[in-house]
């Protein structure tokens, strides 16, 4: 019996989705893939992929997906992680309804509606929950009515990496769905969505939480046809505080904030950290370091209206502390700016920069990965990619579905 899973991985980025599928087993099978940076010259990141999976079964395409889409085969897990962006719609002069062009969700959408993959897991920043900030909660309810509509339930969770024991403190929403027909939707179909989250549902298991809910932090809501018979009122009128964690199953929502309940081992920064580094890392001058992790107040003028006011911020530990998991990882990694990581080197003890191979390691990946492009990008590709040990735990999770 041919118990591979198929999948089609979008804005693929560098690969961390199918590293981190490979690793939890052999029945995950790319057939299709996809990255693309737009108004790009090189394309670093499509690079390393197609370099590391050229020789595997997949299809890898380097063009934008609003293009493509109509090529990708079936598949049962489509898997990708795509921006936050305004998914708002509108009716049209036909009385249809249309979004907003170049927003990347509704390609995912058609893909979901052509297709009809068993399962589909997307990722993206955990401010999605709270997007827009005019209209809270607008963005993401307007992707779970979407899923109801396709006949899909839906799970989805905020996930510290460290949280888990991983070695960087990154946030990120994971979007879990399953189809109508699938033995997991009606496995979770008539159970209280509380079990859900705690118990039977798909996150329990790999990412346990505190199974005493906060009470303020707690909300049950409708996206049906009788109350929003289109994603035109959906887009005028939802406003729906959305928690770290939730349920939707037959258009009936139920969110509330999950705190991790964690008690084995985890990574810290110096755990990933080279016992040296080339002499190009190490800092010289600290001057300015230290006064862009410094706290500062600024006097500014808006050059809207002339208005003054004061622009502030804390300080950020300087250096590093390496006995603590890293900070999030930003795509401005290893340049001279606020977010960028220093440490003392374990061996001379003086201050430098992450290498791009420990950046690698807060991510999970193996060393000189992405060794394919040039230095500045390495730091930038990562600074946008998946934690693959999560992956590695999502993945075994699908695998007993």
């Amino acid at each position: 019996m041919d118990d591979k899973i198929r999948v089609v991985e979008l804005f693929a980025g560098v690969g961390g989705f199918r590293c981190g599928l490979e690793a939890a087993s052999d029945r995950f099978i790319t057939v299709w893939a996809n990255q693309w940076e737009p108004g790009k010259k090189n394309q670093y990141a499509f690079d390393c992929y197609d370099m590391h999976f050229c020789k595997t079964t997949s299809i890898n395409v380097n063009k934008d997906i609003g293009e493509v889409k109509n090529e990708i085969p079936k598949h049962d897990l489509l898997v990708g992680g795509f921006p936050c962006q305004d998914y708002s719609v509108a009716s049209t002069n036909a009385k249809g309804i249309e979004g907003k062009k170049g927003i990347l969700w509704w390609h995912i959408n058609d893909i979901i509606k052509a297709k009809e993959p068993k399962y589909v897991l997307l990722e993206n920043v955990d401010r999605l929950l709270r997007s827009p900030a005019s209209q809270r909660g607008r963005d993401f309810t307007i992707i779970l009515r979407c899923m109801a509509d396709n006949g899909y339930s839906v799970e989805w969770r905020v996930i510290n990496a460290a949280d888990y024991g991983e070695a960087q403190r990154r946030r990120r929403i994971f979007i879990f769905a399953s189809r109508k027909d699938t033995d997991h939707f009606h496995n979770i179909e008539n159970i209280s969505k509380e079990d859900i989250m705690k118990k039977t549902g798909f996150f329990a298991e790999p990412f346990p939480i505190d199974p005493q809910p906060i009470m303020k932090k707690i909300n049950s809501f409708t996206i049906g046809v009788k109350k929003y018979k289109t994603l035109v009122e959906i887009t005028n009128d939802v406003s729906e505080p959305l928690f770290s964690g939730g349920v939707m199953i037959n258009y009936e929502v139920y969110t509330r904030e999950c705190i991790a309940d964690y008690h084995e081992k985890r990574i810290l920064l110096s755990d990933i950290m080279q016992e040296t580094a080339d002499e190009k890392y190490f800092i010289t001058d600290e001057t300015k370091w230290m006064y862009l992790k410094g706290s500062k107040k600024i006097d500014r003028v808006k050059k809207s209206n002339n208005i003054k006011y004061t622009y502030s911020e804390g300080a950020i530990p300087y250096p590093d502390r390496i006995d603590k998991p890293g900070r999030t990882m930003l795509t401005s990694e290893g340049t001279k700016n606020r977010s960028t990581h220093i440490v003392r080197d374990k061996t001379t003890n003086e201050i430098r920069l992450l290498t791009p191979v420990e950046c690698e390691r807060l991510n999970g990946f193996p060393d000189n990965w992405t060794n394919t492009m040039p230095e500045r990008a390495r730091y930038f590709t990562m600074g946008n990619a998946l934690v693959v040990p999560l992956i590695e735990k999502i993945g075994k999770r699908i695998t007993k579905l």
